[in-house]
């Protein structure tokens, strides 16, 4: 709609555009009378080419078109950033990820390897503590068979010494019987004697020897 108004102000413009011609007085006495009508069809032209916008319009379009730079201009860097930081938090995600799957596997292993060692170890003490019960259980019955022996021993032993004390008793008695034996005989020989000297009243010569003396 601007534009249809546009040519109109200039078809009725154009007829204002004649005056200044008696200024150029001269050079219009030169012309052809004749030519004198061609100008409103050459304005009539001129009229039909759209003509340039107003510089009001070309002032607002370059305005319009400076914001829509100014406008335009940040949002491709921030598309930009966003994008980088998109990126960037997708291979930091991707990082992440990757590292807990590789920590992940690590407490796996190491769980792993921690079990085996345990298991190991348990084997190992459980075989031990097995050949230390055999071992004992060995040496527990020999002590047994020894002490058994020894207590059969110590027995022997015992009726061997009550057998000697009893034979060495024996052996006394027997020694105290001859001995008891022997003094009956010397007493029943010194009463013989006295009463023989007593009946001869002779005295005796060892008794007489050992007063002499």
């Amino acid at each position: 709609m601007a534009e249809a108004e546009e040519p109109k102000k200039l078809e009725s413009e154009s007829p204002s555009d004649p005056p200044p011609a008696p200024i150029t007085a001269p050079a219009e006495k030169e012309k052809p009378l004749v030519e004198a009508p061609k100008d409103p069809v050459s304005h009539k032209d001129k009229s039909e080419i759209p003509p340039p916008p107003p510089p009001e319009s070309k002032a607002e379009l370059d305005e319009s078109k400076a914001l829509a730079t100014v406008v335009d201009k940040p949002s491709e860097p921030i598309a930009e950033e966003k994008s980088k930081e998109g990126s960037v938090n997708r291979d930091a995600v991707l990082a992440k990820v990757a590292t807990e799957k590789r920590l992940s596997l690590i407490r796996a292993w190491e769980e792993s390897e921690k079990s085996r060692a345990q298991n190991k170890a348990q084997k190992k003490l459980s075989a031990i503590g097995s050949w230390e019960n055999t071992r004992k259980a060995i040496v527990e019955a020999e002590l047994k068979k020894i002490e058994e022996k020894l207590e059969k021993q110590k027995a022997e032993y015992v009726e061997q010494m009550k057998n000697k004390i009893a034979l060495i008793h024996k052996a006394a008695e027997e020694k105290r019987a001859v001995v008891e034996a022997k003094r009956g005989e010397d007493l029943l020989k010194a009463e013989e004697a006295a009463a023989k000297y007593r009946a001869t009243g002779k005295t005796p010569k060892k008794f007489l020897g050992c007063f002499s003396s």
